[in-house]
């Protein structure tokens, strides 16, 4: 990799799932994201641990699933990191770069975020204080104090509230509804193309500001050398997605782009998960990986290397606004999910119930079934592969010390839950 540190550069977004031009919306246009990804890399197949906003971004900051590094609910209605566990910024900052973080950050209470080891926390009293219009004219100004020829590389985490609904904010502009692609899992009503089109509104604004980002770094002579990460915590906030273990659940963007570190241009279908983030970008500076964090590096994917890929993911979801304990396992062809309360499910956040409760057990062919329509669990010609992702599944969750493998995991005290 070089002598030179990377600057690195991560923009997350809340609830985008994959919705983006270059992930296939026929409906919607993503310029500067869509360049980013043909001059960078893009991921087809990237994960998060769990549907739910903290608890995913808590694995990106330690590399860690949420039972074990503890934040298995929101931060802000009281849940937390264990004591000890160590984060991005802390590895960073301890192996010479400085630690910025520019808006929203959902890892810990406001009173706490000094504990996720950033140097410097860029917060202003501008309301709303995450909006992109808000935040990268900060990080902008920043940038424009960079030469590239500083003795320490910074490490800039940026946060958008953007893309998380109601997408109503002043100065959206939403798509047409009638012209808005409507996902085949989702119900093509006058309703869902409403919200899809002011969703399309959020995600056209958070474009237009990366693309303001991705300009400074040129003419700074930046962009060479900065490791430009976009991503987002799970899936988009519509039903069978976030607070799901189906894929629109917890399919997430991927994109990066690091000129002097690797080759652009290409798209990798891998099974990659995104606490394999946090390895990756350690193993890419020469940082140690600690023996208890839980992804795997995919440097060598990125530079071309014999990589031997995962041959499965696993997810987990326990508290949203109330507790929702599932556990799954994915592959390439099948995901299996154990359901740990049968009660029906959570009302989504388009306000459109699915009726019935949930099986013990779901099975889908992703072959034959991609949308996870069509609950497989108990036919007899599919008992072979349940009987062996639910062996793995459990291998899995003992391997990991899962709490829930004791029973019902209790929340914290001092949490709150419900409306």
């Amino acid at each position: 990799m070089g002598a030179q540190l990377p600057n690195i550069l991560i923009i997350i977004c809340h609830d985008l799932g994959q919705q983006l031009g270059c992930y296939g919306d026929p409906s919607l246009r993503t310029h500067n994201l869509d360049r980013l990804a043909q001059e960078g890399v893009r991921f087809e197949n990237h994960f998060a641990t769990t549907p739910t906003c903290s608890p995913s971004r808590g694995s990106i900051m330690t590399g860690r699933y949420p039972h074990t590094n503890g934040l298995i609910g929101l931060a802000h209605r009281g849940f937390d990191l264990n004591e000890g566990e160590v984060t991005m910024a802390h590895h960073l900052k301890a192996k010479g770069y400085e630690t910025h973080l520019f808006g929203l950050e959902h890892e810990a209470r406001e009173p706490d975020i000094a504990k996720l080891g950033y140097e410097f926390i860029h917060r202003k009293k501008d309301t709303p204080r995450f909006r992109c219009e808000v935040v990268t004219p900060y990080l902008l100004e920043f940038l424009n104090t960079r030469n590239g020829k500083e003795t320490r590389p910074f490490f800039a985490m940026t946060g958008y509230i953007e893309t998380h609904s109601p997408y109503d904010y002043e100065g959206y502009k939403p798509d047409d509804p009638k012209e808005v692609f409507i996902p085949p899992y989702l119900p093509d009503t006058p309703e869902v193309r409403l919200k899809m089109a002011k969703f399309h509104g959020s995600i056209h604004l958070v474009d237009y500001w990366v693309g303001k980002i991705l300009k400074l770094l040129e003419e700074k002579g930046l962009g060479e050398n900065t490791w430009v990460i976009f991503t987002t915590d799970h899936g988009i906030g519509f039903p069978r997605a976030k607070g799901t273990l189906y894929d629109p659940g917890l399919k997430t963007s991927l994109i990066m782009r690091w000129p002097k570190g690797f080759a652009g241009g290409k798209v990798y279908t891998e099974i990659l998960n995104n606490l394999d983030l946090l390895p990756t970008i350690l193993e890419a500076i020469g940082a140690p990986i600690p023996e208890n964090i839980q992804g795997k590096s995919f440097l060598a994917l990125l530079e071309g290397r014999p990589f031997q890929a995962r041959e499965e993911i696993f997810a987990e979801s326990n508290y949203h606004v109330t507790y929702n304990p599932m556990r799954a396992i994915r592959t390439q062809r099948f995901k299996y999910i154990r359901n740990f309360a049968l009660r029906p499910d959570l009302p989504p956040p388009a306000g459109i119930a699915f009726q019935g409760k949930r099986a013990s057990a779901e099975l889908y062919d992703l072959k034959t079934d991609p949308n996870e329509m069509d609950n497989l669990a108990g036919k007899p010609e599919y008992a072979q592969a349940e009987k062996d992702l639910e062996h793995r599944l459990t291998k899995w969750m003992k391997e990991t010390g899962d709490p829930i493998l004791k029973g019902p995991v209790p929340a914290p005290p001092g949490v709150r839950l419900g409306a």
